[in-house]
């Protein structure tokens, strides 16, 4: 066995590792887990869920948890789809970036504010809801936790509801960009946004 430590090469986008799954090669469990997601709004297996078969339980278990997230949340629809691309961006996650990209605009992100983020840039322009999302989310990565003044910027702009499914929405999203960054699931085969350039810049 090797001592030499991986490089930053050796998870560099490559072939994916968990491709979907045949349905003669899915056992009971993952036949049942991958019929729950279709008759949901999802409506597909597709994106983390397909690396997630392996484990059909934990994908029942976060597919519900991301099913509230996505369609029940306390957020505003537009806060959610910036919330989701900021993690995108943080974890360089091209299926869930070019997915959420246009559905971001359509729920009326700015273009430029967009354009920014991608760019690993502080988004000049942003509405005042998603200044403070994104201070959320930014304080989050560097600092694991918040300050007082910004846990009270974010009580005071989303309560205290509206807060913990952030940090849930922001929780779910690094689990699945995790989950397909190590899979390398590749973006959908007809996305229409560009994919993210890897960090740095």
């Amino acid at each position: 066995m090797s001592n030499q430590k991986p490089g930053l090469a050796d998870c560099m986008p490559g072939p994916e590792r968990m491709p979907a799954l045949p349905p003669e090669a899915m056992d009971e469990a993952q036949r049942a887990a991958a019929q729950a997601l279709i008759d949901g709004p999802r409506g597909a297996v597709f994106g983390p869920f397909i690396p997630l078969l392996r484990s059909p339980e934990l994908m029942n278990r976060l597919q519900k948890v991301g099913e509230y997230l996505r369609y029940q949340s306390a957020l505003d629809t537009r806060v959610n789809e910036f919330v989701m691309l900021i993690v995108s961006r943080q974890w360089t996650q091209q299926f869930e970036w070019c997915m959420h990209y246009p559905l971001a605009l359509k729920a009326g992100v700015a273009q430029p504010v967009l354009d920014a983020l991608a760019e690993g840039r502080r988004p000049p322009g942003m509405a005042a809801d998603e200044e403070v999302a994104w201070e959320v989310c930014d304080e989050l990565q560097r600092m694991h936790g918040l300050s007082d003044v910004t846990y009270g910027r974010a009580v005071e702009c989303f309560g205290e509801r509206g807060l913990l499914d952030l940090l849930g929405l922001v929780g779910y999203f690094t689990t699945v960009s995790m989950v397909m960054n190590v899979a390398r699931t590749p973006p959908m085969k007809d996305a229409t946004a560009a994919p993210l350039a890897s960090y740095p810049l």
